[in-house]
């Protein structure tokens, strides 16, 4: 069979005319470029050139084997081309999964800053509840994303980010004149956002483990899907949440909602995946370290930083 080199020696041996002419082009010696169609004349018993005077001429055989010979050459050259092109960002696909609540973690601008720098990438950023991130970088739909911890990630490639607090807001003062207790929370009702994954989601998850430590019973009395729609109906008073820090020093939060950690404090953890074994392409590590950074500037006084560059 054919080997690749062998098809190169041929095919700019024919387009050039000579395998002097050739081996200029591939870098090789003419006798090597000589011995290399030779083997593929010997394996077909055929002869592909005409070895008569000061130019090489095509024989039947020849001419039928080089257009197929370009075509695997186009491919070859098309392949390289497109892995470059997307190793240097000049094009290609990033499949990159973002927080949810994205605009509150300083990513509100991340596709228009990348797409800026790199205008013939294609970017898809989805924005997920971490559960479905962490699936999505599983199955190999996205080759990376950010997300919150607890959730299964055993079998993934975890890069610690920060920690950042959660905390518990309410319309009361009163509710907030010292940190909260878990076992405090049910003696008003409780409103909380994420209503689709429910107790998976990892910060509710983590109050659901402390509560189920202290042998508290929680029962949302509001379940809503957004963090925005938690929060205004904090602040008409129609009972308290849990929100992240980064929420809570927004400039849009409202100025009559009241915080106050938890007596133990409970933080948020966020992470970048990848799959274990997988090294991320060199253009989606640019777009990932853009989103990194952003979200440590989002970072508030009681936060943890936990990014290592040199991992």
């Amino acid at each position: 069979m054919m080997t690749l080199t062998q098809i190169q020696a041929f095919y700019f041996a024919a387009t050039e005319g000579s395998f002097t002419a050739a081996a200029r082009q591939l870098g090789m010696t003419q006798p090597t470029v000589s011995e290399l169609v030779r083997r593929i004349e010997d394996e077909y018993r055929i002869a592909l050139f005409v070895r008569s005077g000061r130019k090489l001429v095509l024989t039947a055989a020849g001419r039928t084997l080089l257009p197929w010979a370009k075509r695997m050459l186009d491919g070859e050259i098309g392949g390289d081309a497109a892995l470059r092109a997307l190793t240097t960002g000049e094009s290609g696909t990033v499949s990159f999964g973002i927080l949810r609540n994205a605009g509150y973690y300083g990513l509100s601008d991340l596709a228009t800053d990348f797409s800026r720098a790199h205008p013939h990438v294609k970017l898809r950023l989805v924005g997920q509840n971490s559960f479905e991130v962490a699936d999505a970088v599983r199955s190999g739909e996205l080759e990376a994303g950010l997300l919150c911890l607890p959730v299964p990630v055993h079998d993934l490639q975890t890069r610690l980010i920060m920690q950042q607090e959660i905390v518990w807001a309410s319309a009361s003062a009163e509710r907030c004149a010292a940190p909260m207790r878990v076992e405090d929370i049910p003696h008003a009702p409780v409103i909380l956002y994420d209503a689709h994954h429910g107790w998976n989601d990892p910060s509710r998850r983590q109050l659901a483990q402390r509560a189920q430590l202290k042998g508290v019973t929680l029962e949302p009395q509001i379940e809503v899907e957004s963090v925005e729609s938690a929060v205004q109906l904090v602040a008409a008073g129609l009972g308290d949440t849990l929100l992240p820090s980064a929420v809570v020093n927004s400039p849009r939060f409202p100025s009559d909602i009241h915080t106050t950690p938890f007596d133990h404090p409970l933080f948020d953890t966020f992470a970048l995946v990848t799959r274990k074994d997988w090294d991320m392409s060199p253009i989606t590590q640019q777009l990932a370290h853009i989103a990194v950074e952003r979200l440590l500037s989002t970072v508030s006084r009681n936060d943890q930083i936990l990014w290592n560059d040199t991992q």
